[in-house]
């Protein structure tokens, strides 16, 4: 598994051709404004564990983006059964937050992947993580397929466009989400 996921980060990190070059892959970013959003309170068995509770928000192209909070970590999932998808259920470990903008990955105008910046705690002092998590998107099997930690790679922005492009489509979502390039701090 080690192995694997070294090969992997030096595959992306030297610049092989990207499934890209060979499709019409492009971004669209959205606004994820989480005041817009539209929140329910948990109730009953839901509202152990779920401390800021859980929000339906507008995505790209009508894609409905999940968005829950618990336990001060977040977590985001996307598509009409977003809430039920693997991804709505990951986080990273620490205390986190999310930033306000996606980037969607599109293959000839449909959205198969997201890019989105986590911001998890790194201990006493207020000091925060810096981490961009690729998810795929497809019904049954939207999960969080990478992780690039953005303080240890000046290059961050193109690994995870790299990684949503390679690994997106086929990722097996009973995986772990691959860790690309540098490690840095994944606490």
């Amino acid at each position: 598994m080690i192995f694997s996921r070294l090969f992997l980060a030096t595959v992306l990190s030297v610049g092989l051709p990207a499934v890209s070059e060979a499709a019409d892959i492009i971004s669209a970013y959205t606004k994820l404004n989480l005041e817009a959003c539209q929140w329910r309170q948990p109730t009953g068995e839901e509202q152990e564990g779920i401390d800021g509770g859980k929000a339906d928000c507008p995505g790209y192209a009508g894609i409905p983006v999940y968005v829950a909070e618990g336990d001060l970590r977040m977590f985001v999932s996307f598509g009409a059964d977003a809430e039920n998808e693997p991804a709505a259920h990951q986080t990273l470990p620490n205390f986190n937050t999310i930033n306000d903008t996606l980037e969607w990955r599109l293959l000839n105008g449909r959205p198969f992947a997201t890019i989105l910046r986590w911001f998890p705690d790194e201990g006493s002092g207020g000091k925060k993580g810096n981490i961009l998590i690729v998810t795929r998107i497809a019904p049954g099997a939207t999960c969080q397929v990478a992780r690039i930690d953005a303080q240890a790679n000046a290059n961050a922005n193109v690994l995870a466009r790299q990684a949503a492009d390679e690994l997106a489509n086929d990722f097996d979502c009973s995986q772990e989400p691959v860790i690309i390039g540098r490690p840095g701090n994944f606490n």
